[in-house]
Formats: structure tokens, C-alpha cells, sequence
């Protein structure tokens, strides 16, 4: 079995729905993205998910400072959807899917 597909570069889209007196906060939704940009991976935010390129062994690390982001800024409650691109050969990156419509 090939385990060094854990360091190749994988695709994430990241939602986050968090929940503050019972409702989706925009401003909360503003501190993931923060969080993502500080974090130097490269990423994309789009109208449902921010789109992020990291190796799959550094995601644990990221989602914890999303949610601890979201926490500090007073999130209660949280649902956090993921979608994740891997190959198990090769990188994955943004850029491949992305170019011809740039």
C-alpha cells in the first residue's frame, strides 16, 4: 500500500454554518475565512465554500483554527461540511480545474 499519498496536495472545500442566537452569522462565516487566509495555504472562496489546496495530513491543523476562530468570535453551534479531492498519485491543485475559466 503507498502511504506517501498523505503528503500530496489535496482539495478541500470547507462550509461553515455557524450558529450564534439561533441563526447563520455572515460576520462568523468572515472569521473561517480569516482563519484560512492566515493559514498561507492557497485557497478560493466561493458563494458556498472557500476552496482550500493543502496536503491531507495538514487539514487536521487547519480545521482546528477554523473552528477555534469561530469559537473565540462567538459561535455556539457549527456545521462544518467538507469535500475532499485526493490523488493518490499526483498533487491536486486548484489551479488544474480552474485555469480554463480564468
Amino acid at each position: 500500500m503507498k502511504m506517501n499519498w498523505k503528503k500530496n496536495n489535496v482539495n478541500v472545500a470547507i462550509q461553515v454554518l455557524p450558529e450564534a442566537d439561533g441563526k447563520v452569522k455572515y460576520a462568523l462565516v468572515d472569521k473561517a475565512i480569516e482563519a484560512i487566509k492566515e493559514s498561507g495555504f492557497s485557497h478560493q472562496v466561493c458563494p458556498f465554500e472557500t476552496v482550500v489546496e493543502c496536503r491531507f495530513e495538514e487539514l487536521p491543523m487547519l480545521l482546528e483554527k477554523i473552528h477555534d476562530a469561530c469559537c473565540d468570535a462567538g459561535t455556539q453551534r457549527m456545521l462544518t461540511n467538507l469535500k475532499i479531492q485526493i490523488d493518490f498519485n499526483d498533487d491536486v491543485t486548484i489551479d488544474d480545474k480552474m485555469e480554463k475559466y480564468r
